[in-house]
């Protein structure tokens, strides 16, 4: 046996002992390990197993089919909207063309029974024929639509078209001498101008 004690470990007694190069100090079961590595793909990036936030492009895939699937459902309604309107419109312009033909059945009716007298005086046929006329205006007059058949009045070119220019010493220049045929209705609501013969201009 040894005479020399044994010498304790300087590297554990000394903390100014150098430790040799390469050597890193004992690891202690009371610090905390590292977590293993995360598996990485062939180009160095994460894989698919790597744990992270969901990447942006599925918030935006998303965003855009609900906003697809909005636009078409709007393109939906608007079409059910625009056949709903074309049937209410037809609608109402069978009511509307029904509503003007049944205003003038009286008018018919009247004709009818003036032709079956037209064997009777020819005065009382000219009055018949002329209340059945008046019949039919007052029915234009109802629908909007009245009737123009002045004269001396001031030639006006909404209302008036000249079919002829006369010289009339009684007469105004520019106004209408003659009503050929009767215009119906005013501004946007005009049937047709009437048709005038007017004073001619000095």
């Amino acid at each position: 046996m040894s005479s020399h004690p044994q010498e304790p470990d300087r590297a554990a007694s000394d903390p100014g002992a150098r430790v040799p190069e390469g050597a890193g100090p004992a690891p202690r079961g009371d610090l905390p390990q590292p977590a293993p590595p995360r598996p990485e793909a062939a180009n160095g990036e994460p894989g698919p197993d790597a744990a992270g936030p969901a990447p942006a492009e599925d918030e935006y895939t998303s965003a855009i089919r609900e906003l697809e699937d909005r636009w078409r459902r709007a393109l939906a309604d608007l079409d059910n909207l625009r056949k709903r309107h074309a049937r209410e419109l037809e609608r109402e312009r069978a009511v509307e063309r029904s509503r003007t033909a049944a205003a003038f059945l009286p008018v018919l009716d009247n004709l009818e029974l003036a032709l079956t007298h037209a064997g009777a005086d020819p005065g009382a046929i000219v009055e018949g024929i002329r209340a059945v006329r008046d019949q039919a205006v007052n029915v234009l007059e109802l629908l909007g639509y009245p009737r123009h058949a002045e004269t001396g009045v001031a030639f006006d070119p909404a209302r008036h078209e000249v079919v002829g220019v006369v010289q009339d010493p009684d007469a105004p220049p520019g106004t209408v001498v003659e009503v050929l045929r009767p215009g119906y209705g005013d501004g946007e609501r005009q049937l047709r101008p009437a048709a005038v013969t007017v004073a001619k201009r000095e």
